[in-house]
C-alpha cells in the first residue's frame, strides 16, 4: 500500500521532470545553450518551492538537503535537450508542448504547495495561496528570464485551476474522504480544467469599467 507520503513524493518529482522538460524546450525555442536550458530548468523547477519555503519559514530550502532535485533537473534537462535535437521538433507544436508538460506541473506543485502549508498547521486560506505561489512562480520566473509574456497572464484559465483544485480538496475532506483520494482528485482537476481550458479556449472574463461617463 503506498503511503500518502509516498504519492506526495511521486507528485513531487512529476512536476519537477514536467517543468524540466516544459523549460527547456522553450529555452531551446529562446536559443539558449546547453548550460542556459539547464538554468532555466532548476529555475522553473525549483522556483515555486524556493518562494514558499521562504514565505513559510522552513529551513533548510527542500533543494539544499536533497540533491536529487538538482540532478533529476539536470538529467532530465540534457536527455530533453537531445530529443528536440535529435528529432527536429523544436518548430512542430512547441507551443502546445509547453502548455501540456506546463500542466502537469501547475497540477503536481499545486497538491505539494497545499500539502506542505497544511503540514505547517496553516489556514486553509493560506494554504490555497500556497498552492497557487507553488504552482505558477517558477513558470512567472521562467517566462520573464526567456523574454516571454508569462502564461499566468496570458488569457487561458490558469492559476484559477490552482485555487479550484484546492476547493475541492478541502470538499473531500469535509466529506469523509481518504487523504490519498483527496490529493489524486485536487491533481486530476487541476490537470483536466487547464487542458479543457487551452482546447476549447475557456478564458475568465475580464472587469470592465465605463469611465466616459463619469
Amino acid at each position: 500500500m503506498i503511503s500518502s507520503l509516498d504519492i506526495i513524493t511521486i507528485f513531487d518529482f512529476i512536476g519537477v521532470i514536467a517543468c524540466s522538460i516544459a523549460a527547456t524546450i522553450l529555452a531551446l525555442r529562446t536559443r539558449f545553450d546547453f548550460l542556459g536550458c539547464i538554468l532555466v530548468s532548476m529555475v522553473n523547477a525549483i522556483g515555486g518551492g524556493t518562494i514558499r519555503d521562504v514565505f513559510l519559514d522552513r529551513h533548510p530550502l527542500f533543494w539544499t538537503t536533497e540533491l536529487s532535485y538538482v540532478y533529476v533537473i539536470t538529467i532530465t534537462s540534457i536527455i530533453t535537450q537531445f530529443a528536440i535535437n535529435h528529432y527536429q521538433t523544436i518548430n512542430k507544436k512547441i507551443d502546445w508542448l509547453i502548455r501540456f508538460f506546463d500542466a502537469i506541473g501547475l497540477a503536481a506543485f499545486s497538491v505539494i504547495g497545499l500539502k506542505v502549508a497544511l503540514a505547517y498547521q496553516m489556514h486553509p486560506l493560506i494554504a490555497t495561496l500556497m498552492a497557487v505561489l507553488t504552482s505558477i512562480a517558477g513558470g512567472i520566473m521562467r517566462d520573464m528570464i526567456c523574454n516571454q509574456i508569462p502564461l499566468v497572464l496570458q488569457k487561458e484559465i490558469y492559476l484559477s485551476t490552482s485555487i479550484i483544485g484546492s476547493v475541492v480538496y478541502f470538499g473531500l475532506g469535509k466529506a469523509g474522504f481518504d487523504n490519498s483520494l483527496q490529493e489524486l482528485v485536487m491533481l486530476a482537476v487541476i490537470f483536466s480544467l487547464r487542458m479543457l481550458a487551452l482546447k476549447y479556449n475557456w478564458n475568465l472574463p475580464p472587469l470592465r469599467f465605463d469611465f466616459k461617463n463619469h
